[in-house]
């Protein structure tokens, strides 16, 4: 059986710039309204390019659902919010079905995952079964009410926010669910100077207005359609293949480890790291205006990729490594093509 392989022709750079613009106008629209986070905002619109899912994790007040909220009202497309507490039903989230007793017949009435944008904030609030019909959604972008599956957007990118210090009345993502999210963010407190920004620019409830789209459906669209003509060298791919590798089997890899990897991870990343490392790869290199992916796109966006799907062991734990500790030791110690 023959392999068919990707056609080695590249945008060029006018195309490239072309498709680029809008979105440069998307990430500056965010920028006026969101200060000191220009990491999650390039990344939530790598998610955006990519069709990937993201979850941004953080303590609160660093301004995770305002970055989200700021842009979905910068882009021309149907938004919705979730709040998850601890009382809410898959109904709540997928819609459900309302009897009209007039004619005796039931009609499906849509829940807020029907939409392009869905914010779900708070996501580790809601119980298990909630989890997992947003989950399921994210995955096969469709849900089923009554006997009727539909199609629940397109494009369709699920934002899920979680405070990461309260444990009290939360339900953590279950570690093989959290890999339908392409990307995890761990979201830092601003810089001195970002703060002092901050506090200037939003002192005043006149700046809290919600700012005018400058992107349409259209422009994204067509900007993701230039991102999955960004050349991969095959170098690039057995470079992204050789990282993932390494969090399974890292004995295979004849290098000086500065940490006991095997000893340290319990379970490594699954191919699906290896595809979303491609895709949020070919997205950096589009927003830096490229035709093609180096090996520092893959560094800028690898940590996002892989720190929620290389699982420490009880040994991590206690000599206090972390996930992305292992992370950045298998890229200082992987040759760079």
């Amino acid at each position: 059986m023959t392999i068919p392989t990707e056609p080695v022709t590249k945008p060029s750079d006018e195309m490239i710039a072309q498709h680029a613009g809008p979105i440069s106008d998307l990430i500056h629209a965010v920028g006026t309204v969101v200060v000191g986070q220009e990491h999650m905002v390039r990344a939530l619109v790598i998610g955006m390019l990519t069709g990937g899912h993201v979850l941004l994790e953080g303590v609160p007040g660093l301004a995770k659902t305002l970055t989200v909220t700021t842009l979905a009202q910068a882009c021309k497309a149907e938004f919705s919010r979730i709040q998850f507490t601890p009382d809410l039903l898959p109904a709540d989230v997928i819609g459900t079905l309302i009897y009209n007793p007039k004619d005796g017949t039931f009609t499906p009435r849509k829940g807020p995952i029907f939409a392009n944008i869905v914010l779900a904030d708070e996501i580790n609030r809601a119980p298990a079964k909630v989890q997992a019909a947003l989950l399921e959604a994210m995955q096969e972008r469709s849900a089923t009410i009554g006997d009727t599956t539909y199609s629940v957007g397109d494009p369709f990118l699920v934002l899920a926010t979680q405070n990461p210090i309260e444990q009290e009345g939360t339900y953590p993502l279950p570690e093989a669910q959290v890999d339908r999210f392409m990307l995890k963010l761990s979201v830092g407190y601003p810089t001195k100077a970002d703060e002092r920004v901050i506090v200037d620019r939003m002192m005043s409830t006149e700046n809290l207005k919600p700012i005018s789209p400058v992107v349409s459906l259209e422009e994204i669209g067509n900007a993701r359609a230039m991102v999955n003509q960004i050349y991969v060298d095959d170098k690039i791919k057995e470079y992204i293949v050789s990282l993932v590798h390494a969090t399974r089997e890292p004995t295979e890899y004849a290098v000086g480890w500065q940490l006991d990897l095997p000893k340290l991870i319990e379970f490594g990343a699954s191919p699906r790291a290896s595809l979303s490392l491609a895709r949020a790869a070919r997205a950096n290199a589009f927003l830096s205006g490229r035709s093609f992916v180096t090996p520092s796109d893959i560094k800028a966006i690898g940590l996002d990729v892989l720190r929620h799907r290389v699982l420490i062991s009880y040994e991590a734990e206690a000599e206090g490594v972390s996930s992305e500790d292992i992370i950045n030791e298998i890229f200082a110690r992987i040759a760079v093509p």
